[in-house]
């Protein structure tokens, strides 16, 4: 693809987000007229603005989002991100990927979705304690453990969730508060396996999936060779548990640039140097590459699991992989997908390959709600259960689009894609229970 073509294609997250959807909608034949405006459409965005004092005494203002997409199911479900280049339909289209993510994984929430627009690299810690603060108090009673319950995402962790929770509290006093939000710290009431359940779910995820059979000559995660694109929380953890399953982990990156090495790096060694150096490049014994080198290495499976449209019409031809496990939102582009589709690559879609972070947040609010703590092994085996019946869902569905396909069902149909049928799989279950609880009044 020449490079006009390339800077023609629209990288918004929301209308790659849309054009996904609408695709999978040709696959059903019997959707109830009407419902489709209702799904696609958030039902709610709130858009927040307010002062914050830095540190120097000046002033500055803030931009806050809070996108909920969908709550037929449950309350809303979802991060709330930190970056400069975070927007209202960027967090629109997350918000829509957690309602598909959810139903994908059965569970009892819709899609949520936030952001604050900052560069936390530039912020101290009293700052971002402040934004935070500020950001809650501006959403009041729009989020609640019955309501819209956020979670960690980019550039937000534990101690961002702390301070969601202590601000919800003293807001709401006398009550049991501490669903209002997940990924909190263990002395909080946080669960045991959250900080690695999306990595540890990608993992289950990719596990079945090539028992199943899909990839070609790659029964399994030992001995396949892998790149790490995004060297942060998902990509460093998913890395060394891939590690630990018997990969040979062949190149990482991260916002610097990357590394690579055919005989394999050792993750633990490379994280260790990333916390002594700010970076992966410069590991001793390895090769500097560029991230869109690494998106091109000749490996068995590419994780990236860092920002969106990373895989784009620009690149996708160059991707060599043979499986992409897409450990981050939307890494790939909808002309991205029409590519990799031509060259018959699979790709275990996000609303799949990185759910394993909602379930086991869904894991921690009922623990909350129930004044529970569950161990490790518990969370550990509910979380591989439920990936393993949400890839043999995704796989049975997309076996029976196949089916269609090989028909001549439409006519105009490319091959179904495993995204086709997880999409399909949740705009079902989704359109059920609208029908099913009827429209009010």
């Amino acid at each position: 693809m020449d490079m006009q073509t390339a800077k023609a294609e629209d990288l918004d997250l929301f209308v790659n987000a849309q054009l996904q959807f609408e695709r999978a909608l040709t696959w059903i034949d019997d959707l109830k007229a009407g419902i489709v405006d209702y799904l696609i459409n958030p039902k709610r965005t709130i858009h927040v603005r307010f002062p914050i004092h830095m540190d120097d005494g000046s002033i500055k203002t803030f931009h806050g989002f809070r996108v909920l997409h969908n709550r037929v199911r449950g309350p809303g479900k979802g991060g709330i991100r930190y970056h400069p280049d975070v927007t209202a339909a960027e967090v629109s289209a997350l918000a829509a990927f957690m309602t598909w993510k959810t139903a994908v994984v059965d569970l009892p929430f819709g899609g949520g979705k936030g952001g604050i627009v900052c560069n936390p690299k530039e912020l101290s810690r009293g700052e971002l304690r402040r934004i935070t603060r500020r950001f809650v108090t501006e959403l009041g009673d729009a989020i609640g453990p019955y309501t819209d319950i956020p979670a960690p995402d980019v550039y937000t962790d534990q101690q961002t969730m702390a301070w969601i929770y202590d601000t919800f509290d003293m807001m709401h006093p006398g009550e049991n508060n501490l669903a209002v939000v997940t990924g909190k710290p263990l002395e909080i009431g946080g669960s045991v396996g959250r900080n690695e359940a999306t990595a540890r779910g990608s993992l289950y995820a990719t596990q079945q999936l090539l028992k199943r059979g899909v990839v070609a000559d790659l029964p399994a995660v030992q001995g396949a060779r892998v790149a790490v694109q995004g060297y942060g929380n998902v990509g460093s953890i998913a890395a060394r548990l891939f590690y630990e399953d018997g990969a040979r982990i062949v190149a990482v990156s991260d916002s610097h640039g990357g590394i690579s090495l055919d005989n394999g790096l050792d993750p633990n060694e490379v994280l260790a140097y990333k916390k002594e150096r700010g970076s992966v490049v410069g590991f001793p014994g390895s090769k500097e590459i560029s991230n869109e080198e690494l998106l091109a290495y000749d490996c068995d499976i590419l994780i990236p699991a860092a920002l969106e449209c990373q895989i784009r019409a620009d690149n996708a031809d160059n991707v060599r992989a043979r499986l992409i496990v897409e450990a981050a939102n939307g890494p790939s582009t909808m002309a991205a997908d029409e590519i990799l589709r031509a060259k018959n690559m699979i790709v275990l879609p996000d609303i799949v390959a990185n759910s394993g972070g909602v379930v086991v947040s869904y894991f921690e609010w009922v623990q909350n709600l129930e004044n529970q703590q569950w161990d490790l092994e518990k969370v550990e085996k509910l979380l591989r259960k439920r990936m393993k019946r949400a890839v043999d869902e995704t796989v049975d569905r997309w076996t029976v689009l196949d089916d269609k396909y090989k028909s001549g069902f439409n006519g105009t149909h490319s091959r179904p894609t495993l995204r086709d049928a997880a999409l399909v799989t949740a705009i079902k279950k989704i359109a059920t229970v609208v029908l099913q609880r009827d429209i009010w009044p």
